[in-house]
């Protein structure tokens, strides 16, 4: 897809409609990536689980007695987007099995509602058709790249299933419904794995005891169920709109000075997610230097670092120094 025409179906995301939308014109031969084949499962695989609890707590035996709030995980911003599964204007290279196999521990997901049949985004569900089969990760516009919600849960619940001391984070962008997450949630079996938030933040070697190991924010509509966690009640966070590296703050943006959690934004739309740009400020001297003043800022650890291009740069070391290991 060229440029132009890319950048004109960015912007229409922004435009909300109650009619089905469709997309500029897409390369066919790019589109059939996306084909969802006749039969879509209904649920996901489960194999072996790992049941022995490991000595480490995300990896290291000095996060284990840390309260949730008092850690550093790092995140992938529009983490379904990625290079490997075709989609246009992908924000990370691979996928999200890979993404957790690399080590990042927090996944920012957007959803929506794509009719098959018609091969339209929709802003609400059709209600002759179950949710499972319209609900989706797309990036605003399906058409430029989607996978079906259950199958790219079904990578978080493998992961879970297989890696009994790790503790992960999702923060949906959400044009679907609670109801329809929820149930989305339970045909991937990710209900048992879910941890309600009340009182003060258990430490990680609680949540791993109690396999209450995924953590789930939501952009709106909130605590409904009780564990789709308001996320700008919980969570304060950084701008996210720079276009580029000079323009980096950590002025506060949504949610309250009193929210328990921080993310910090770090990625340059130029005016799409860059490798490039990912490049120069995913080193340390950049991605580092800048959580840290943020930290000094806010007063609060960035408990969450969202970048674009998570295997280009430092993401992982950075972190590791925040929560001084």
């Amino acid at each position: 897809m060229t440029r132009p025409l890319l950048i004109a179906a960015l912007f229409a995301m922004g435009c909300p409609s109650s009619e089905p939308r469709d997309a500029p014109a897409f390369d066919a031969a790019s589109d059939a990536a996306f084909d969802e084949g006749p039969a879509p499962p209904t649920t996901c695989p489960r194999g072996a689980r790992a049941t022995t609890i490991p000595e480490t707590c995300n990896g290291a035996k000095e996060l284990c007695d840390r309260r949730f709030d008092a850690v550093s995980f790092p995140m992938t911003h529009n983490s379904m987007s990625n290079a490997e599964d075709r989609w246009a204007a992908p924000n990370q290279n691979h996928g999200i099995a890979r993404q957790l196999a690399d080590g990042v521990r927090g996944l920012m997901l957007d959803t929506h509602y794509y009719d098959v049949e018609s091969g339209k985004t929709l802003d609400e569900r059709l209600p002759d058709v179950p949710a499972i089969d319209q609900a989706f990760l797309c990036h605003g516009v399906c058409q430029l790249g989607r996978r079906r919600l259950l199958e790219g849960l079904c990578d978080v619940t493998a992961f879970l299933d297989g890696n009994r001391g790790e503790v992960l984070s999702i923060i949906f962008e959400s044009g679907i419904t609670p109801a329809d997450t929820a149930e989305v949630m339970k045909a991937a079996g990710l209900l048992e794995y879910l941890y309600v938030h009340a009182g003060a933040w258990p430490t990680l070697r609680q949540m791993i005891a109690d396999d209450k190991r995924l953590v789930v924010f939501t952009e709106s509509d909130g605590s409904d169920p009780a564990w789709y966690h308001p996320a700008w009640t919980l969570i304060q966070d950084t701008p996210y709109s720079f276009s580029s590296a000079a323009e980096l703050s950590c002025a506060p943006n949504r949610g309250s000075a009193s929210s328990p959690l921080f993310l910090v934004n770090h990625w340059i739309l130029d005016p799409i997610a860059n490798p490039k740009r990912a490049a120069e400020i995913n080193v340390s001297s950049v991605l580092l230097a800048r959580a840290q003043q943020c930290q000094k800022e806010r007063g609060k650890l960035p408990n969450f670092v969202g970048v674009d291009f998570y295997d280009i740069g430092d993401l992982f070391a950075a972190v590791r120094t925040l929560n001084g290991l």
